[in-house]
């Protein structure tokens, strides 16, 4: 018997492995009929997979549940039935009982260690529509044994989650306590999952992981596997064109993972290797485990063996006790370094991470300068980078539609976002593209059609309409 229709929109705050999860929530779901709506006002249900990294996330997710709360009333006074709202992601973990107790009118709770059990949580809440859900158990068998093999993909590029959780305790991060100890998926699994996402069209797989190259999963001969390894194994899949990983920390690149950067085409030439702060002594405070030097000899093994590696990272500015010579440290690290992309936060106390004890906090309005200063060299590095690509061909997957109408958008292989004249069935190809434009976020160009492999490949009908590069 085939289950009743019913429509799931889901609001994702947060890292890629939110995105990811998201993701397979709907695919959990839609055997039970859900399938994705993009207007909460016609959701039969409501998930709210959230974030808790950054300051007031919980207040945003109770802001979010009022706005829910007048769309389930309106529904239930239409006669369009019952709307669930289930908060799902970091935040339930971290204060489940808390949203249960301030917003009553929601109806399940869970982590992200059990969105698996999203089924029997359904059919849970159906039996005893009055008694909410809260589940946020670490249970012990692997959340990914338990999903379903069949995947979604929304475009050609897609995310896949090899590792999750993080043994490193930053002091600033409530990761270890949201996500659990460091877990690693067996490879055979991981392959079996990225040859399906290739057998639906997706072109480039981005590995995720809170410490993704600290992946040592079960490798096909049994023995463990690196994260090298796996990157090998996955080139290997035909219509994969494009790997990634996200997010790494730099005490993990192992000299195997370093060299796979030379060795495999399909390895894409950017790195997101967060620092968060270029001082020593601010570093120790942070649990980092690393010390600013160990940053820059792991930067200078990659670029030896990629020349071209653009790198990404992230800094936390006014962590407690950070003095004025500690974020010129920062400032310092940067400016040898050079990024292509980078985030950039003032530090938040995350509730019951050591740091949000520490002594030595510093004042919002100085925080706040150093995160102008900051941020204000990381801009001038981004545009300069994206301008050096001036007059250059990059292979861009083109992912979606543009802005603009006959826009296409893609990114290069450093990241960046392309936009460039050109019809829709080029969605989904690798095409070269002549940067004409580089943007403080973006390039714009034009698609080269003088290449010997795009002979007669975009001959356009008359008619198509562009009307030039955006930002």
């Amino acid at each position: 018997m085939r289950p009743p229709a019913r429509k799931l929109f889901v609001k994702t705050w947060g890292c890629q492995m939110n995105v990811y999860d998201s993701a397979r929530m709907a695919d959990v779901l839609a055997p039970l009929g859900f399938s994705p709506t993009d207007r909460a006002e016609e959701a039969d249900m409501v998930i709210l997979n959230t974030c808790h990294i950054r300051e007031k996330a919980t207040e945003k997710v109770f802001s979010e549940l009022g706005r829910l709360r007048a769309v389930k009333d309106a529904r239930r006074r239409a006669g369009a039935g019952d709307t669930v709202i289930a908060v799902a992601g970091c935040v339930a973990q971290a204060e489940g009982r808390e949203i249960l107790a301030r917003a009553p009118y929601v109806d399940m709770v869970f982590g992200p260690q059990t969105y698996h059990d999203l089924p029997a949580m359904v059919a849970r809440l159906a039996r005893a529509r009055h008694q909410p859900i809260l589940n946020t158990d670490f249970p012990v068998e692997a959340k990914f044994d338990r999903l379903p093999e069949e995947v979604s993909a929304p475009g050609p590029a897609a995310f896949l989650s090899v590792q999750e959780g993080c043994d490193k305790f930053c002091t600033f991060c409530v990761v270890p306590y949201t996500r659990g100890a460091e877990q690693s998926r067996p490879a055979r699994q991981i392959l079996d999952e990225a040859r399906r996402l290739a057998a639906i069209g997706v072109r480039e797989i981005t590995l995720l992981g809170q410490n993704v190259n600290a992946y040592h999963g079960e490798g096909l001969d049994g023995q463990a596997w690196g994260l090298a390894r796996l990157l090998h194994a996955l080139a290997g899949i035909a219509g994969v064109d494009r790997l990634r990983y996200t997010t790494s920390h730099p005490l993990d690149m192992a000299d195997d993972l370093v060299a796979a950067h030379a060795e495999i085409p399909q390895l894409m030439p950017f790195l997101h290797l967060p620092v968060q702060s270029g001082a020593d002594r601010v570093l120790a405070a942070m649990n980092r485990r690393h010390r600013a030097d160990d940053y820059r000899r792991a930067v200078a093994r990659l670029r030896r063996a990629r020349p071209d590696i653009a790198l990404s990272s992230d800094f936390i500015v006014g962590f407690p006790g950070e003095d004025d010579a500690d974020f010129a440290q920062t400032l310092r690290l940067l400016t040898e370094i050079g990024f292509a992309q980078a985030y950039s936060f003032k530090y938040s106390a995350r509730p019951g991470t050591p740091a949000a004890a520490m002594d030595r906090q510093v004042a919002e309005d100085v925080k706040a300068a150093r995160l102008q200063a900051l941020q204000q060299v990381l801009n001038a590095q981004q545009l300069a980078f994206n301008r050096r690509h001036e007059g250059s061909v990059l292979p861009v997957l083109f992912e979606r539609r543009g802005r603009q109408p006959g826009q296409l958008q893609g990114r290069s292989p450093y990241m960046q976002v392309v936009n460039a004249c050109g019809p829709d069935r080029l969605i989904g190809s690798i095409v070269p593209v002549r940067i004409d434009t580089g943007h403080a976020n973006s390039l714009g160009g034009t698609v080269d059609t003088t290449g010997p492999d795009m002979t007669g490949f975009v001959q356009e009908p008359a008619g198509f309409d562009c009307p030039g590069q955006v930002a």
